[in-house]
């Protein structure tokens, strides 16, 4: 049952009973209401948190909000383009009362002056940094070209801050299985390093749909240790 997409080593089993009650968990929730609240181009215009939040970050036209629409199973939540840089803001969506997605702005290349590049810059560390409610980082390495230095820079930064993240590899429809296989043993042994790192890396698609169950199933276990939490 399920796609099982995650690289070897660490593979979600949606064949246990476990994991087949979390897939369906997954599945409702993000088959729910799912809307846009708010966009925030400074601290001073982030919304008070409401719900747990994950946040969605990575380089410039890594996929962030084709992945959003994949998961949620929409085409247009949240606005994908060709061009890089092209989200300036901090977009926040509700799915359902029970969590918040967040889509960052892509860092690294963007189409826009330095300035405003630094700011967008500033304005993610910030984000990352303190906000209250932030549960997990999906932070999203486009397959094609692996870990970068300013990927490793938030891995840094998120290490020091003591905030969980989980490493989500995009379009591996792009890519071949070997080439895939040798990514992910190449990031799980980096990751492996790393204080914060969740030990799952999920290889994913959104044109294909490739790791949208692993990753709704994924989130779905921790939006149910919230709840139960309460």
């Amino acid at each position: 049952m399920g796609d099982h997409e995650t690289p070897a080593g660490v593979k979600w089993d949606g064949s246990t009973v476990e994991g087949a009650m979390l897939e369906e968990a997954g599945r409702l929730l993000f088959a729910g209401p799912c809307s846009f609240v708010t966009g925030a181009a400074s601290l001073e215009q982030l919304p008070l948190p409401t719900a747990p939040e994950i946040a969605f970050a990575g380089r410039s036209n890594v996929g962030k909000s084709s992945l959003i629409n994949a998961l949620t199973n929409r085409h247009h939540l949240a606005r994908a383009s060709n061009t890089p840089g092209r989200t300036q803001q901090i977009n926040f969506f509700d799915l359902d009362g029970r969590l918040t997605l967040v889509d960052l702005p892509g860092y690294g290349y963007a189409k826009a002056p330095k300035t405003q590049v630094d700011q967008w810059t500033r304005l993610i560390g910030d984000y990352l940094r303190g906000r209250p409610g932030l549960r997990r980082v999906c932070l999203l390495i486009d397959s094609r070209h692996g870990l970068k230095d300013n990927d490793r820079d938030i891995l840094t930064l998120l290490d020091r801050s003591a905030v969980p993240y989980q490493v989500v590899l995009t379009k591996i429809d792009k890519i071949g299985a070997a080439a895939l296989a040798s990514l992910t043993t190449l990031v799980m042994d980096e990751l492996a390093m790393r204080p914060a790192a969740h030990p799952m890396v999920i290889a994913s698609s959104a044109d294909s749909g490739a790791g949208m169950t692993t990753l709704r199933a994924s989130l779905a276990a921790l939006t149910k240790q919230q709840e139960d939490a309460r």
